[in-house]
């Protein structure tokens, strides 16, 4: 029996994930291994059946992974930040990824104004915040370090 016949409610096997997600097995096993919130059901002897909740979950890490270009830490943080929901649903949440430069020489764009930093519990704190907080971190250390 094909995946196609099979409900749309019903578990999958690892292989009729990865045949529906177009992905290799061994691709869902190592996600399992990187992404906590990867649990499908284990029977005896350890043979994994997928919920179609797990799938879209994967769908979603799959989207991250595949088409928005994120690195496998790159997607954990954003479903640290997001929560799962984020990836159930693309629609309500935007995904976009900053350009980061490791220096000021290094960056071609243009530098934007300064917005004044957010609190660090804060959770409208971004990504900018953040890369801001550490350049400030090291241009100090930096200043320490150098010899006078």
């Amino acid at each position: 029996m094909s995946v196609t016949e099979k409900s749309p409610d019903a578990f999958r096997t690892i292989g009729e994930a990865a045949e529906e997600l177009e992905v290799p097995a061994h691709v869902l096993r190592f996600w399992e291994s990187k992404f906590p919130q990867i649990s499908p059901l284990k029977r005896a002897g350890g043979r994994r059946f997928y919920r179609p909740a797990d799938l879209a979950l994967l769908r979603g890490i799959k989207r991250l992974l595949y088409e928005d270009g994120f690195t496998i830490k790159g997607a954990r943080k954003f479903i640290a930040d997001n929560g799962v929901a984020a990836l159930l649903d693309p629609a309500t949440h935007s995904v976009t990824r900053e350009p980061v430069a490791v220096d000021a020489a290094d960056s071609e764009a243009p530098a934007s104004p300064p917005r004044p930093p957010l609190p660090p519990g804060d959770p409208e704190r971004g990504i900018a915040d953040v890369l801001r907080d550490l350049e400030e971190a090291r241009a100090k250390l930096k200043s320490v370090l150098e010899p006078r």
